[in-house]
């Protein structure tokens, strides 16, 4: 597991977004058209954490608004989970992507990429201090546990952070996109992987 998290350093959400805005710590910055701050309440019992910012997120400045955001909206309905109370952040704020004809295709980000966005998402979690954070997809997740984390095998385990926090790692909603004729069966397991979510906040 990870260092533990710092507590908030008295800074609000927006004045760490703004910070955010001008980070040049790692290159991703250079071919990305902005910074994609989380989203949400600063008092959210649950925050979401996902990888990055793809093409719809980069060019709207606001994450989850894709394909993607638009499933885990579903899904957290369907789970019980009140998507206003909710904040949405990603591992890496930067969209990483290569040219392909028209189209910016998504590129999993680096070690190293992760580690230099690592103070904005720890930031983020000081002020919110949310009960639970749930990672979602494999970068998150090791971004939060280490790079020894395997979502296959330890999906739903819920581990306490030393700042208190509860995490949780389950799949990120673009995979169940992508997973064709069982699209309907990763879905079902991701709303279930969500209840078991809204079961701690209620607990």
């Amino acid at each position: 597991m990870q260092d533990s998290l710092p507590l908030g350093d008295g800074r609000s959400l927006g004045e760490i977004a703004a910070d955010a805005a001008g980070c040049q710590d790692c290159d991703l910055y250079r071919n990305a058209t902005q910074t994609v701050f989380g989203e949400g309440p600063a008092d959210a019992e649950v925050v979401m954490m996902g990888e990055q910012p793809g093409d719809k997120e980069d060019l709207s400045g606001h994450p989850f608004v894709g394909p993607a955001g638009q499933l885990l909206d579903r899904a957290l309905e369907e789970a019980g989970i009140d998507r206003a109370r909710v904040y949405i952040t990603n591992a890496v704020k930067h969209f990483k992507w290569k040219p392909a004809g028209k189209v910016r295709l998504h590129q999993k980000p680096n070690r190293e990429e992760v580690k230099a966005c690592r103070q904005w998402w720890e930031r983020e979690l000081g002020v919110i201090e949310p009960k639970v954070l749930v990672c979602l997809g494999a970068t998150a997740a090791q971004a939060v546990f280490g790079p020894s984390f395997k979502v296959t095998k330890q999906r739903g385990e819920f581990l306490p952070l030393p700042s208190g926090i509860l995490a949780v790692a389950t799949v990120h909603p673009s995979s169940i996109l992508r997973a064709g004729e069982r699209r309907e069966i990763e879905y079902a397991d991701f709303v279930d992987d969500l209840r078991a979510v809204a079961a701690r906040l209620d607990s």
